[in-house]
């Protein structure tokens, strides 16, 4: 155990920071034992030199042993991008139709290893959310789908695959965050779910990954109403205690989602959420952004526990999960041999070929005769080439096989001036990738009226695959996500 308790308040703090390499007050809080663990994300990412360099100044300056975690589920949510091996995300692999368990186990410890390799020994995944609304404008292709028993399942065998290379799982959202259209960045859910509903859908995955070992579970920033009127989830001891802790009798280390989204943010005052929070039973409060914030959640959550407000019986029993879990998954030093390999990439790939679906139609076989158009609904700085080209990786790989395409890149919600500007006339196939068309109405009218301008159309629905039903003909291909080896494996069959 350890002695002071300004460090063990410290342990059940988790931080995040700007930049490529750790700033000196964030050392200066890992030399004090101010802070237990780190979250990296895309903003602290470049190549695998400079990850491996920067956990290793993190570990190197911390007085205790060390988490380091990530958001790396595969497909849509992943960390690590360029340099590293991408994979297909949760939907994909459930849409694989023979062994996905196996290949699923198999992705995610492809991903695992080069966590590991990298200094890294938390992802916050598997999503064990049902997909129950086609409106939920966070779960969708991060889920395994709308079965809780299927979740089960491959939620299960994602947790083997993390967990048998040195990285620690997390399940997500407790209790469930797929029944609601509020994005808990934004603002804060408050929803009617009953414990027997739960019980019957949303905790089942949960049952089945503690019985595969799962070593941490987060929380969501979401109020049920029929548990607990008052408090979300995160800041609620009906939720956290009796449900995690005595119903589920889950023994590990439970998180939060971050404390700087919008739901927490806007609604409780942090001298209040991290009292709240580790009253509820929760072992690590995440706040990944902002300085101040972090600093003022360390000395609130400190001083409740000198005064009292919070015992240190639960800053013990915290601390003693926590230590169990860095003992479990233990920081080494990076091995960059394991990044990238030609034989991850092979098995990704795979992954990524078996889950495509075409859903509608038949696929043209294209050829250098045709004059082709791909029209690609894209973030620009998310889905552009390293090199700043305007060219994104799915026409790349398209052009590779069929160099005469040619392309056009429009925002997510393009205007109709842009709709109109296309001219289709000469165009003999039309190409359209949508990326969650149906979330946006501007895109999904912009599908409907190219697809009726257009001779023949094929519909690549990137992520969620509810865009194939904006229109009624046409080829309709799913890729449940639009990772690389997912964007590969789609110009392949094109």
């Amino acid at each position: 155990m350890i002695e002071h308790i300004e460090e063990r308040v410290g342990q059940m703090l988790m931080v995040g920071f700007d930049g490529l390499t750790a700033p000196d007050y964030l050392l200066d809080w890992l030399r004090q034992g101010r802070v237990g663990g780190i979250i990296l994300f895309a903003r602290n990412i470049d190549t695998p030199e400079q990850v491996a360099a920067l956990t290793t100044q993190l570990r190197q300056a911390s007085k205790h042993p060390l988490l380091i975690s990530i958001d790396q589920e595969g497909g849509t949510v992943a960390r690590l991008r360029e340099h590293f091996t991408e994979s297909p995300g949760a939907l994909a692999l459930a849409h694989i139709p023979q062994d996905r368990e196996r290949i699923t186990e198999q992705v995610c410890g492809v991903l695992a290893q080069e966590m590991h390799a990298l200094g890294i020994n938390w992802t916050y995944a598997p999503v064990v959310d049902v997909a129950y609304n086609q409106e939920n404008p966070t779960v969708g292709t991060r889920s395994f789908g709308a079965d809780p028993a299927e979740i089960a399942v491959m939620a299960s065998a994602a947790v083997r695959g993390f967990q048998a290379h040195g990285v620690a799982a997390c399940a997500k959202h407790f209790p469930g965050l797929g029944n609601t259209t509020i994005d808990t960045h934004l603002d804060l859910p408050r929803i009617e779910t009953s414990l027997e509903h739960l019980r019957q859908y949303d905790l089942v995955p949960y049952h089945a990954t503690i019985q595969a070992g799962l070593a941490t579970i987060m929380t969501t920033h979401t109020i049920f109403n029929t548990l607990d009127s008052q408090y979300p989830a995160t800041l609620s001891r009906v939720i956290v205690q009796r449900l995690i802790r005595e119903e589920l009798q889950f023994d590990g280390v439970v998180t939060t989602d971050c404390m700087e989204m919008k739901a927490i943010d806007n609604y409780y005052p942090i001298e209040q959420s991290v009292v709240w929070a580790a009253n509820a039973g929760i072992d690590i409060i995440l706040f990944s952004h902002t300085p101040e914030k972090q600093a003022q959640a360390y000395d609130a959550l400190l001083a409740a526990v000198k005064r009292g407000d919070v015992s240190e019986a639960l800053v013990d029993a915290a601390n003693a999960r926590i230590h169990a879990l860095k003992a479990r998954f233990p920081l080494e030093a990076p091995d960059l041999t394991q990044i990238h390999t030609p034989e991850h990439q092979a098995i990704t790939l795979n992954a990524a070929r078996l889950a495509l679906k075409c859903v509608r139609g038949d696929i043209p076989p294209l050829s250098s005769d045709q004059r082709a158009l791909l029209i690609e609904f894209a973030p620009r700085l998310d889905s552009l080439v390293q090199d700043q080209t305007p060219e994104t990786h799915l026409s790349r790989f398209i052009r590779a096989r069929l160099p005469q395409l040619e392309t056009r890149i429009l925002s997510p919600q393009p205007t109709p001036e842009e709709i109109a500007a296309v001219n289709l006339d000469d165009i003999d196939v039309l190409i359209l990738a949508t990326r969650n068309a149906h979330l946006q109405p501007q895109q999904a009218a912009a599908v409907q009226q190219l697809y009726a301008r257009a001779k023949q159309v094929v519909l690549l629905a990137l992520r969620n695959p509810y865009d194939v039903d904006l229109i009624d003909g046409g080829t309709a291909i799913c890729t449940y996500g639009d990772s690389i080896p997912s964007l590969q494996a789609v110009s392949e069959i094109l």
